[in-house]
């Protein structure tokens, strides 16, 4: 705000004795000035002015402050000086003592364009847009053609057109939207607090922790009994799941202001919350995870704008979860989780898990990558080296499945799975059935012999065990004939024939 010089027209002589009498009659004189006349002291007043207003040019705004005052003091009856130290306090950002300068120039002149000026500005920058609007009419009403005052009167009808829009946000939970409005509304109500804690409220509502702190610790440097600015500080650290501390601060605020409805909400949220969780905590630990389901569920419902609180709690629940076999319900807790907070590498882990107990390698091979992709630990890389393996080898046929054997199976176990599986598959036992048939039961009929093949040879099962490629060290798959496996097992050269002996019934006979 550049300086405004104030043009002031003398009024005749006989009134001009008349102003300077009513202007001075109240001042408290210093035994240095309590004998000079009402001109004297006008003189004296004025050059302190012009001291001030030397001052103000060389933008030493402390100093003109200074000799404003000192002006005011030896007539403090004069609206250009409190007019031009409004001005400097102005400059100075101190909108209050500001504003009470300038309401005072227009009580003692209101014909004081500047004074209602600089009040409607003051008002403007405290966010009151409505008596701002009140002040900017009067200057145009005193000056129709005010460029100013017009420009200014928009910039308040903006703001209280911001706030409009802020209102509806806040209620439809569209807390961008409120920061938004916040941010073009301070661009004029630069030290509006109000406004300012809107904006930080929504900004911890968005998860925007050290944005929100930052602009609460801001107005609690300047005034810290500031109820709201208190409140927003315990919010952020209820919303980082630092419970104890944010209970402080809703205490601290309910104590500069017992009606604040949001921190005693907020703090009754808090301790319900910590209390709750701590039970299902205490549950798990002793075993009973029926009941800490329970009460992690529970504690899910109190706050659903806790973000952290409620991640660690899905993840929790998850955790238990997985104990109860609730393995798809764990996954969804802990997608859940994720979604409140993608950073949650705990929340990661305990999905990959799930999803490696449901043979769901692929999903769980992406969360250890993201996971190690964070945190290069070895057991990180372990746990992505066995994920990446086991997909690989659930790619491969399942020559267990196959058989129709485990992985434990003894020798004698998977011959006998062999025998079974070869003479229900082999081709000669379905040449009656239509092409397509047979067509499968010979492919069938082949797989059975190839894993039989390589489960049945020590060193091939072991690579296969390993999820090695068979293919290396001249272990080709593509070399065997699972009809010389057929007759090797069932022994001796010379061919081999299915004859019905009832319907459904057949016996293996051979040459």
């Amino acid at each position: 705000m550049a300086f405004e010089q104030l043009q002031h027209v003398s009024p005749p002589l006989h009134i001009h004795v008349k102003m300077a009498a009513e202007r001075c009659d109240s001042v408290n004189m210093d035994p240095d000035i309590e004998f000079l006349s009402d001109d004297e002291l006008e003189r004296e007043a004025d050059g302190y002015k012009e001291q001030g207003n030397a001052f103000y040019i060389q933008k030493d705004y402390a100093e003109a402050f200074n000799y404003y005052t000192k002006a005011i003091d030896m007539c403090p009856k004069n609206a250009s000086y409190y007019g031009n130290r409004a001005a400097t306090l102005m400059m100075l950002c101190r909108y209050r003592e500001a504003l009470e300068d300038s309401q005072q120039a227009v009580r003692l002149d209101n014909s004081f364009m500047k004074g209602h000026l600089r009040e409607g500005k003051c008002h403007l920058s405290l966010g009151n847009a409505m008596a701002a609007s009140r002040c900017f009419q009067k200057v145009l009403e005193l000056e129709p053609d005010n460029s100013q005052a017009r420009q200014e009167l928009k910039s308040a009808e903006s703001i209280l057109e911001y706030e409009r829009m802020a209102e509806i946000g806040f209620d439809k939970r569209d807390y961008r939207m409120v920061v938004f409005c916040m941010d073009r509304a301070l661009e004029s109500a630069s030290a509006c607090h109000r406004f300012k804690i809107l904006k930080a409220e929504c900004l911890a509502l968005l998860g925007r922790y050290p944005e929100a702190q930052s602009v609460a610790s801001d107005i609690l440097r300047m005034d810290s009994t500031n109820a709201d600015a208190l409140y927003v500080r315990g919010l952020c650290l209820y919303y980082e799941d630092c419970i104890d501390k944010a209970v402080q601060f809703f205490v601290q605020a309910l104590r500069m202001a017992p009606d604040h409805e949001k921190a005693r909400l907020a703090c009754r949220n808090a301790k319900a919350l910590k209390a709750k969780k701590e039970e299902g905590n205490k549950a798990f630990k002793e075993g009973s995870f029926d009941v800490a389901y329970v009460l992690y569920s529970e504690a899910l419902t109190i706050d659903p704008n806790n973000i952290k609180t409620n991640a660690k709690l899905y993840c929790n629940r998850a955790t238990v979860g997985s104990k109860l076999k609730k393995v798809e319900q764990a996954i969804e807790d802990c997608t859940n989780a994720i979604k409140l907070d993608e950073t949650y590498i705990k929340a990661y882990l305990r999905r990959a898990q799930c999803y490696m107990d449901t043979e769901q390698y692929e999903e769980a091979v992406r969360d250890y990558e993201k996971v190690y992709k964070t945190e290069k630990t070895k057991e990180h890389k372990h746990l992505l080296e066995h994920a990446q393996l086991e997909l690989k080898k659930s790619k491969r046929k399942d020559y267990y499945k196959v058989l129709g054997v485990d992985k434990n199976s003894t020798e004698e176990e998977i011959k006998k799975a062999y025998r079974k599986r070869a003479l229900l598959h082999h081709p000669d036992r379905h040449s009656s059935a239509s092409a397509e048939v047979q067509k499968e039961e010979e492919r069938k009929f082949k797989e059975v012999g190839e894993a039989f093949s390589v489960l049945s040879d020590p060193k091939k099962k072991s690579r296969y065990d390993s999820g090695q490629d068979l293919e290396d060290e001249g272990m080709n798959m593509g070399d065997f004939d699972a009809n010389n496996i057929f007759k090797a097992f069932f022994g001796g050269p010379g061919g081999f024939s299915f004859e019905a002996s009832g319907p459904g019934n057949f016996f293996f006979q051979f040459g």
